[in-house]
């Protein structure tokens, strides 16, 4: 056999182990999701809250507690989240949000938000239905068009 056909056998014998692995890994990883989601949808209730604010900040700078920053992985601590500051009731208290859910969330409106714990999973409005953001076109190359 020459060289390059077993340099070739190597690179797919090392290949397919390591799609192997990646199938495995996946499986596992959605079995951790399934669980964790179920963990979400037993512990979520309805709120009604008025919105103060909503932006995408650092975990430090949101202002959630100490616990949830301790009990973030090290290297997610940097990442920026999507945080809904609003009033619940008396209180005003900070919320991670989902980011198919982000983009609904009216500012300085009143909404029902599902949440578990400080997760926001889900918003309706109080008063019909919440206006869904236009997507804004996107120009090749930055050129305006000529209409």
């Amino acid at each position: 056999m020459s060289l390059g056909l077993k340099i070739m056998l190597i690179v797919l014998v090392v290949l397919t182990i390591v799609l192997i692995a990646l199938y495995f890994v996946g499986k596992k990883a959605e079995k951790k999701q399934a669980a964790q989601q179920q963990q979400l949808d037993a512990m979520a209730q309805q709120v009604t809250m008025l919105v103060i604010d909503k932006g995408k900040m650092r975990l430090r700078d949101a202002g959630f507690p100490a616990i949830v920053i301790e009990n973030t992985p090290k290297y997610l601590r940097r990442s920026k989240v999507l945080v809904v500051k609003g009033k619940v009731g008396p209180k005003i208290a900070t919320f991670m949000c989902d980011a198919k859910v982000f983009p609904l969330i009216p500012v300085k409106k009143e909404i029902k938000a599902t949440i578990s714990g400080i997760y926001i999973s889900k918003v309706r409005g109080v008063r019909g239905p919440l206006e869904v953001p236009q997507k804004k076109k996107r120009r090749f190359f930055g050129k305006k068009s000529s209409k």
